[in-house]
């Protein structure tokens, strides 16, 4: 259910990219506007990770994350209706429900956390952040074909509320679906002591009420949190894997129109062949992750390999400056996504590190930190593109964000361990 739901959240988020040729010579969008309207989902989802952790932390992942996608989808209906504003109000309504869309997904991401730390051993862990991390290769694959074809034969306004539709249908499913592993209808003695043996934390949501871990010190922790080199390493490794998705999810399909002189419909089947390479990457980094831990490497070697290997890999993807042909470029982005995908392990480190009493908040500001790309990296790129009327240094831009990740596991992120807290005088 995780994978399905961060499916429809991240073709959610990449409907504007595919829509955006579209509506950009209809409507007269500039670059820069577009860069600054594909960043207010990231603002407000990083305002909205710290509120959003502690909403989950207080009453639990799953009313909450119910909310967060109906919320999201009605607002993603919505971006279909934007011409009603007229053109002095376009760009302004098209920010404003961006930005609606990134507050009500605000709780996904540290949900999904908290749901792995609640349901799998530690030796699970790795392969089912893995799985859900990858749905957002997977909604590319399943929904950039499918929004092309909406988009070449209904026009751009009714992939918005096609979408938004389906998504509130999934919300109202997510609720007949998840529960706490102490109270999920479904579950046998067996499999919840075979969880609970492995170190997953089934009663976070039933555990006594602590006023410390219900928010009252909660900012006293995050100085706690923000102190902690490991974390920050952690941080900034997932800042710039995240450079790399936004650029995926904002300007790809832009990149493959404007820039290799595809097709909208053309540009919506090869934008799935890379997102392939990274599901099946992502996949690849949670098994390999695990398996190693089984035959005995530590924890933290057992995360650190493939997050370094897969970043490596994905820098190759400046390499596309310098070819004219369209498949290969194609070829490289499909290894560079690939590479993304076995790195993107970082909700594992997340659910292996974090403190018990604020898992929710860890991942939150986990969250928060490694979104800000999502406000830089468009913005830039949409700079860039405009000044130098290419994605030559944009390309660049993205890889060396890579060969960042890379350093910031090896050098800045120690040993990989749960964080304990210091409480009263310790």
């Amino acid at each position: 259910m995780l994978f399905v739901v961060t499916t429809f959240n991240f073709a959610d988020r990449a409907i504007l990219s595919m829509a955006a040729s579209s509506m950009r010579a209809q409507l007269g969008i500039s670059p820069i506007e577009l860069g600054y309207v594909f960043s207010a989902f990231s603002w407000a989802y990083v305002i909205g990770q710290l509120p959003g952790g502690w909403l989950l932390d207080r009453f639990g992942s799953r009313r909450v994350y119910a909310a967060s996608i109906i919320l999201w989808s009605s607002f993603t209906a919505l971006q279909g209706t934007v011409e009603v504003l007229g053109p002095a109000n376009l760009i302004a309504g098209l920010f404003v429900l961006r930005f609606l869309v990134g507050l009500a997904e605000a709780p996904s991401f540290p949900a999904n956390g908290r749901l792995v730390a609640a349901w799998f051993p530690t030796a699970e862990r790795g392969t089912a952040s893995a799985i859900f991390s990858s749905a957002q290769y997977f909604a590319v694959v399943l929904f950039a074909p499918i929004m092309g074809w909406v988009i070449f034969h209904y026009g751009w306004q009714h992939v918005f509320l096609f979408m938004g539709g389906l998504g509130v249908l999934i919300g109202l499913a997510w609720l007949r679906v998840i529960d706490s592993p102490r109270k999920h209808r479904r579950i046998g003695q067996p499999e919840f002591d075979y969880i609970a043996a492995g170190g997953a934390l089934v009663n976070m949501d039933h555990a006594p009420a602590q006023p410390q871990a219900k928010g009252q010190s909660d900012w006293r922790y995050l100085r706690q949190l923000l102190g902690n080199r490991m974390l920050l390493g952690v941080y900034l490794g997932q800042y710039c894997v995240n450079v790399l998705s936004y650029f995926f999810l904002t300007w790809f399909p832009i990149y493959l129109v404007q820039e290799r002189g595809m097709s909208i419909l053309k540009a919506g089947f090869i934008a799935s062949l890379p997102a392939i390479c990274g599901f099946i990457g992502g996949l690849l980094g949670g098994f390999v992750s695990d398996r190693l831990i089984r035959h005995g490497l530590t924890l933290t070697w057992a995360r650190k390999i493939p997050i370094v290997a897969g970043l490596g890999l994905s820098s190759i993807m400046i390499l596309a400056n310098y070819t004219d042909s369209q498949w290969v470029v194609v070829g490289v982005m499909m290894i560079a996504f690939f590479g993304k995908g076995v790195g993107a392990l970082g909700w594992a480190v997340v659910a292996d590190t974090s403190p018990k009493e604020i898992i929710g908040l860890t991942g939150a500001l986990f969250n928060c930190v490694g979104n800000i790309a999502g406000i830089v990296a468009p913005i830039i790129i949409g700079y860039l593109v405009a000044v130098k009327g290419s994605f030559t240094y944009a390309l660049v831009f993205v890889g060396a964000h890579a060969a960042l990740g890379v350093f910031s596991y090896l050098v800045i992120v120690p040993k990989i361990g749960r964080v304990v807290l210091k409480t009263g005088d310790q």
